[in-house]
């Protein structure tokens, strides 16, 4: 009995022990059930970019008339009435070990050739600010250090 007893509080020191280190937050204190509420927040209607910073140039002109619909399963629709792009998107937890600011991703990509537009907007953006109707990205460049910012607001 007492062999029991012995086996028995190691096994409740060893998961009380387990389930202090573990977390459900991220290194930043920002949740991982984030990436469920943005992803509800950027389904729930159509959205327009407002602006598009590219390392210090105002290319939002590029988009101006599109109407952007993230839809369920990672569909990602970009229209103006005439012409349709279809990408993809989703919201993931990084797992990098950067110094950003944010360990949320909002990944968009279009299947274009480098000379689009849209291929500008094929990133792992990390999420600066969000709301119900606006979402804020920032992607700093690995390969020119440049900054680019992305703003999305619902219409």
């Amino acid at each position: 009995m007492k062999h029991h007893f012995s086996y028995g509080l190691v096994l409740l020191l060893s998961l009380t022990l387990l389930s202090s280190t573990c977390s459900s937050d991220d290194d930043d204190g920002v949740p991982n059930n984030n990436t469920q509420a943005i992803s509800n927040i950027a389904r729930s209607g159509h959205w327009t970019i407002t602006s598009f910073i590219d390392s210090g140039q105002n290319e939002t002109h590029h988009f101006n008339g599109y109407t952007f619909n993230f839809g369920t399963g990672g569909t990602l629709t970009a229209t103006n009435g005439t012409s349709t792009l279809q990408g993809t998107w989703s919201v993931t937890t990084s797992n990098s070990n950067d110094d950003s600011n944010n360990d949320l991703d909002f990944n968009i990509f279009f299947p274009v050739d480098d000379n689009h537009p849209f291929e500008d907007l094929n990133d792992d953006w990390d999420i600066a600010s969000y709301n119900t109707s606006l979402i804020d990205l920032i992607d700093i460049s690995g390969g020119n250090g440049g900054t680019d910012t992305l703003t999305f607001e619902k219409l």
